[in-house]
C-alpha cells in the first residue's frame, strides 16, 4: 500500500489524506493515479455519501507537484513520461470537477499548484485561518495549470489574472472573496468538522454550522487597483498601469511580475484571455497543449534548478525581457500537440 496517500471510509464519508508532510504533501504520479482510482470506486459505492480530502502535518494541504522529480525526469530524457503525468493529472482535475458526489477539500496550510487542482474544483472548499493559496508557476518558468485556465479568469475584479501573472498570495479572507474557498472556518474547529462530516446527511448545513466571517483581506482592499491594471489589453499596459498607480501594493506587484519568466508571463496572460470563454474541459485541453510545448523548452527546468535544485533563486530566463519574447512563437503553445489532445 502506498502510505503517501491514505484512504479510509468513516461513517458516510470517504476520507483522503495526502500523507507526505515532509514534502508538503507534494503530488507524485502514483498519488494522482491512486486518487483517481479511489474516487471512481467511491463514486459507485452507495455507502460513501461524500468525499473529504485533507493534507497531513498541518503545514500544507498540498504545495503542488513534485517538481524535483520532473527536473530529474528531464535530465534522464523522459519527456514522454512527463507528458503522461500531466495528462493523468489534468484528467483527474476534470474528473473532480464533474464528480457526482460532494467533494470537500479541507485546506489547512499551503495550497499551491497541483494542490489547487485537487481542491478548488471540488464542490466545497473549506479553508482555515492557516490557509495560503498561490499559483506561483510563472516564477519557475511554467504557467498556472491544473484548471487555472478556467477558475482564474472567473474570479472577481481580475484577481485571478493578478494571481496568474504575479503569483499573488491569498489568505483566508481573500480566498473566500475570490471564490477559491466556499467556506471559512477557525482552525480550532477542524477536528470537530471532520467528525461531523462522518455522520452528515446534509453537507451544506453541516458546513454552515462551522463558518466564520472576518474583515476584508489586502487583495480585496486593493481590488480597484487590480481591476484597473489587469483589465489592460497587454502585459506591457498592465505594468504601465501598476507603475502609474504608484502605491506600495501596485509597485510590489509590478516588481513581482518583472521577476518572473517573461515567456511564462505572456503565456499566462494569453491563457487567461482564452480561458474566459472556454468550458472546463476545453480549458484542460488547452493546458495540455501548453504543457506539451513547455516541456520542450528550457525556462521551466531553469526555474526548477534555481528554486529547488541549486536554490540560488537566480533563474536565467531565456529571453529575460518581455520585449525579447517572440510573440509569433507564443502561438505554438496553444496548438494541438502532434501526439494528440487531452482525451476529454
Amino acid at each position: 500500500m502506498n502510505d503517501e496517500i491514505l484512504f479510509e471510509v468513516r461513517g458516510k464519508a470517504g476520507f483522503v489524506t495526502l500523507n507526505r508532510p515532509k514534502a508538503l504533501n507534494a503530488l507524485t504520479h502514483d498519488k494522482v493515479r491512486a486518487l483517481a482510482a479511489q474516487l471512481e470506486l467511491w463514486a459507485d459505492d452507495p455507502g460513501v455519501r461524500h468525499v473529504v480530502i485533507q493534507g497531513a502535518g498541518g503545514k500544507a494541504f498540498c504545495a503542488g507537484g513534485d517538481i524535483r522529480s520532473i527536473y530529474d525526469a528531464k535530465l534522464a530524457g523522459e519527456i514522454e513520461g512527463l507528458k503522461t503525468f500531466f495528462r493523468d493529472e489534468y484528467t483527474l482535475n476534470a474528473y473532480i470537477k464533474a464528480y457526482p458526489k460532494p467533494y470537500i477539500a479541507l485546506i489547512d496550510g499551503i495550497v499551491m499548484g497541483g494542490g489547487v487542482g485537487v481542491s478548488v474544483h471540488g464542490s466545497h472548499r473549506v479553508g482555515t485561518g492557516n490557509m495560503l493559496f498561490s499559483m506561483p508557476e510563472t516564477g519557475i518558468g511554467f504557467f498556472p495549470d491544473v484548471g487555472g485556465t478556467f477558475f482564474l479568469p472567473r474570479m472577481p475584479d481580475r484577481i485571478g489574472i493578478y494571481c496568474a501573472l504575479s503569483a499573488g498570495r491569498l489568505k483566508q479572507a481573500d480566498a473566500l472573496y475570490s471564490g477559491v474557498l466556499t467556506h471559512a472556518i477557525g482552525e480550532e474547529s477542524l477536528s470537530d468538522l471532520k467528525a461531523a462530516l462522518e455522520t452528515a446527511d446534509d453537507v451544506d448545513a453541516t458546513l454552515e454550522r462551522f463558518c466564520v466571517t472576518g474583515e476584508a483581506g489586502p487583495v480585496e482592499q486593493n481590488r480597484g487597483v487590480i481591476e484597473n491594471a489587469f483589465s489592460a489589453s497587454s502585459v506591457e499596459d498592465v505594468l504601465a498601469r501598476l507603475d502609474a498607480a504608484g502605491d506600495d501594493f501596485a509597485l510590489k506587484t509590478a516588481a513581482a511580475i518583472r521577476g518572473k519568466s517573461p515567456t511564462s508571463v505572456l503565456i499566462a496572460f494569453e491563457q487567461m484571455k482564452r480561458g474566459a470563454t472556454l468550458n472546463f474541459n476545453e480549458c484542460m485541453k488547452l493546458e495540455y497543449r501548453i504543457v506539451s510545448q513547455i516541456l520542450n523548452g528550457e525556462d521551466f527546468f531553469e526555474g526548477i534548478r534555481a528554486v529547488v535544485v541549486d536554490k540560488d533563486q537566480s533563474p536565467q530566463w531565456s529571453p529575460n525581457q518581455l520585449a525579447q519574447v517572440d510573440t509569433d512563437g507564443l502561438a505554438s503553445y496553444f496548438e494541438e500537440p502532434t501526439d494528440g489532445d487531452l482525451p476529454l
